[in-house]
């Protein structure tokens, strides 16, 4: 169901949210009255409360409880009702430049001090994934048609290891090709792949600018795009599993994480299961081509694809070393996050460490 929520439910989700974050207890109409400058009456509260319940933003723990926010709450919070804090971004360039000398370091040494400032300004894990240092690169791609409705896309790289994943043919492709003259449409389609990805790395497969294809292979460059994509996340570089870990005894204090089996599932997931932690932190495809660099990831709560996670919010950045993402820095803390400071401070992180590696 689709709700169009007006400025007022909008100010009243807002101030919720805002309070059950700075309190983690639910929050009564008369506690925003009091608390925030609503120029509106607890009745008018209380029916916002009702809207934003039936769609779903807000929930009562039981029935003489006040308001919490559900995870789709938090999302529309962050979506539309905040902005990130410039100055706390400041404040962590600022702590990092006065604790990090970047000559003679070693980029473990600096992240090993950026985790640790991060953690420390938070309040909240931090992890910060070592960068990726295998350069495996294209040395021939092929596409081959297989069957009459799937082509399969064939990358051999520079140490000749050799990847191969089939693709559905594109419903719209000219069923009336020959079989002769659509083989020959793979082999432009071949050559042009090599002329633009031969010698380039396995993060920039999928940043293949298209334009210069003509027009009558355009219907193959969704799926092809998506191929390169998925090759992308498939080839795990060395290291890519290696992460720095920090402020886990602070963010356990927080009233979230006072089941004791929750806590020791979730320990148990960032000791020892770090290369799927990794992944969730870490995705080079998040930064398109053209798109800003250190564009933040946002996962609330159940949009946490380890189970573990899932009464957590993780917010991410990549970081990058000439123009391509080799690692990423991560927040993880209860959904009851300060949002604004959070976001800011990933992207500042993420653009601090690229910054050191591009200076190294």
């Amino acid at each position: 169901m689709s709700f169009d929520l007006n400025k007022r439910h909008q100010q009243i989700l807002w101030a919720t949210i805002r309070q059950y974050i700075s309190t983690a207890e639910p929050v009564g109409s008369k506690t925003l009255v009091d608390g925030y400058n609503l120029n509106i009456s607890p009745a008018t509260i209380r029916s916002g409360f009702a809207t934003l319940e039936k769609a779903g933003f807000l929930y009562q723990p039981h029935t003489s409880a006040g308001r919490i926010p559900s995870d789709s709450g938090y999302r529309l919070y962050v979506d539309r009702l905040i902005q990130p804090s410039p100055d706390i971004g400041r404040q962590l360039q600022e702590l990092l430049t006065n604790k990090l000398d970047w000559d003679g370091w070693s980029i473990e040494t600096i992240l090993r001090g950026a985790v640790e400032v991060l953690a420390t300004l938070s309040g909240y894990i931090t992890m910060i994934t070592l960068p990726q240092t295998r350069r495996s690169t294209v040395k021939h791609i092929q596409l081959i048609c297989v069957e009459s409705s799937k082509i399969m896309l064939i990358v051999v790289w520079d140490a000749y290891e050799t990847q191969s994943i089939l693709m559905q043919l594109p419903p719209e492709r000219d069923l009336a090709i020959d079989r002769d003259s659509f083989d020959r449409e793979l082999q432009v389609l071949s050559n042009f792949l090599n002329s633009k990805l031969q010698g380039r790395s396995v993060l920039e497969l999928f940043t293949l600018d298209w334009s210069e294809l003509d027009l009558r292979f355009q219907q193959y460059v969704d799926p092809i795009d998506r191929l390169l994509t998925d090759l992308s996340r498939q080839s795990k570089p060395i290291h890519s599993s290696q992460m720095m870990i920090w402020g886990i005894s602070e963010v356990l204090g927080q009233p979230e994480f006072s089941q004791l089996q929750q806590v020791k599932t979730l320990l148990h997931l960032l000791e020892s299961e770090q290369d799927k932690v990794s992944s969730s932190i870490f995705d080079p495809t998040r930064d398109p081509a053209g798109n800003s660099r250190s564009q933040v990831a946002i996962r609330i709560g159940t949009e946490n694809p380890l189970k573990p996670m899932q009464a957590c919010t993780l917010i991410s950045a990549n970081y990058h070393q000439d123009s391509i993402p080799v690692g990423s820095v991560g927040l993880l803390g209860p959904t009851r996050m300060l949002y604004e400071d959070s976001i800011a401070l990933v992207k500042s992180a993420a653009e601090y460490i690229t910054a050191a590696i591009s200076q190294e």
